[in-house]
């Protein structure tokens, strides 16, 4: 089985990388660093079930099929992760803690099955360094306190 942790440093308060996370309006502008999937029917409450709706490619069809299976403002984000309704899910999961200067978020995902799992979890993997290294800041950067897009900031010109 295969499996990504990543663990990151933001210098932002926990509620702030809690929205940036789990708002359906800021997630499509960080994942895939700005490109990637929008959540459609998101809540962040246990049995919520959503989709992440991406660019499709060949053998893909830019779906993702998720289910929340716990949310715990501001720590604790889990969901199932499938590609294709007869899959097996895989478990993403993002853990928020407070240490000195900020939050330290660690995400994971884990439960990738046999060769086509093995594919995925690397392709994820890259893709996701990506998001949480260029995309996620990026949106944390542009938030105000009260957790919306600073009017003229970089992802919201002229608002």
């Amino acid at each position: 089985m295969s499996q990504h942790v990543i663990v990151k440093d933001y210098p932002y308060p926990r509620p702030l990388v809690w929205a940036a996370l789990t708002d359906p309006q800021l997630v499509p502008l960080w994942t895939s660093a700005g490109q990637g999937g929008r959540p459609e029917g998101f809540v962040p409450k246990a049995g919520t079930r959503f989709r992440f709706v991406g660019k499709p490619f060949p053998g893909w069809d830019g779906i993702v099929l998720c289910e929340v299976l716990d949310a715990q403002a501001p720590s604790l984000l889990r969901y199932t992760w499938r590609n294709k309704v007869g899959d097996s899910p895989s478990l993403v999961t993002n853990r928020l803690e407070e240490v000195p200067g900020g939050t330290r978020l660690t995400w994971s995902h884990t439960g990738f099955r046999g060769a086509e799992g093995f594919i995925m979890a690397r392709l994820l993997g890259s893709v996701r360094r990506k998001m949480l290294s260029r995309g996620l800041p990026a949106v944390l950067n542009d938030l105000d306190a009260g957790e919306h897009l600073q009017p003229g900031g970089a992802l919201h010109p002229g608002a």
